[in-house]
């Protein structure tokens, strides 16, 4: 079973997997099987049922069939879906619509330099009993190469704007 939990592993790149397998499994009732969340990945990943049955070494007969008495119908039941799934890619759809694809790009946490973080509170206010902070946050990473205004060539733009106003 350990190859089945690896197996359409980059779903979890552009998927919230954690509260997609926490909130199917209230739908279905129990937690989800490692087989069902092979499927459901193998989805997340576009692959089809025909697809995913060849990288299980499984019949794609087979594969349809279990995807229609498991995920699709966990799908359905958390989403409030009636219509028939006529199609594996509905799925990806309406969990895709459902907020469940990641929408920020993450970046892992070592590369994070918190040391040369900085923090500028622009205002603080009082407003309707709470205390209001507005504030500038930059935290660089490693992975992010140090830009000069001369690789950016702001200075000459700079210049350029300066000697049109002046004239």
């Amino acid at each position: 079973m350990a190859q089945v939990d690896k197996i359409f592993s980059q779903a979890a790149q552009e998927w919230d997997l954690e509260s997609l397998y926490a909130d199917l499994a209230s739908a279905k009732g129990k937690h989800l099987t490692p087989i069902e969340k092979a499927h459901l990945r193998g989805l997340l990943c576009g692959f089809s049922p025909s697809e995913i049955a060849e990288h299980l070494g499984k019949i794609p007969r087979g594969v349809e069939s279990d995807l229609c008495a498991t995920v699709y119908k966990y799908v359905k039941c958390l989403l409030d879906k009636v219509e028939k799934v006529e199609n594996w890619r509905k799925i990806y759809e309406w969990l895709d619509d459902s907020g469940y694809k990641s929408k920020l790009e993450q970046i892992p946490v070592k590369s994070l330099l918190p040391e040369q973080s900085v923090i500028n509170i622009t205002t603080i206010n009082i407003e309707q009993h709470q205390i209001v902070f507005q504030f500038n946050l930059k935290i660089p990473t490693s992975e992010v190469p140090e830009l000069s205004l001369q690789d950016l060539k702001v200075e000459e733009h700079l210049d350029e704007n300066k000697n049109n106003h002046n004239n």
